[in-house]
């Protein structure tokens, strides 16, 4: 089955590409791979939540983070069916870099970033290789960011 009729059959429908916030652009092919830049949890040009996740009050949620990710590899799926015209034409999902805007306490990154790899794997089946790294901050104060690298078939 193809990655775009497993998308239909999923339910999920691709956003826009978000817009850079800065000087890049969303995706960049060179040969048979397409790399990402960071996309962030943003959907209708907004940025779905704020903050530092964590376990307390004022922290963003652990399991909200993790559909945070998710939201983020479907902006990053975005960007590269922007550069390839389809899903269709991705062979696998290579890298996962997920990084996360950490309290100083919590140090489950991997089950957070999560949220991203496991909707790659519902649309590509293959495992993929990742990293899942707590950070003190990132750009607008967004609680996730992932990146991806694909190969082209």
């Amino acid at each position: 089955m193809s990655a775009e009729q497993r998308l239909t059959d999923l339910g999920i429908e691709l956003p826009d590409v978000v817009p850079p916030v800065a000087s890049y652009v969303p995706a960049v092919r060179t040969g048979q791979y397409v790399y990402t830049s960071g996309q962030l949890p943003m959907a209708d040009g907004a940025l779905l939540a704020t903050g530092k996740v964590g376990e307390g009050e004022g922290l963003v949620d652990p399991a909200r983070a993790a559909d945070l990710a998710r939201t983020c590899a479907l902006n990053a799926l975005a960007a590269v069916r922007s550069l390839t015209g389809s899903l269709d034409s991705v062979a696998r999902v290579v890298k996962v870099v997920g990084f996360v805007a950490s309290d100083p306490s919590f140090t489950a990154q991997p089950a957070v970033i999560n949220g991203a790899s496991n909707v790659l794997g519902e649309i590509f089946g293959d495992p993929h290789a990742r990293s899942a790294v707590g950070v003190a901050v990132l750009p607008l104060d967004a609680p996730v960011e992932v990146e991806i690298v694909v190969e082209l078939a």
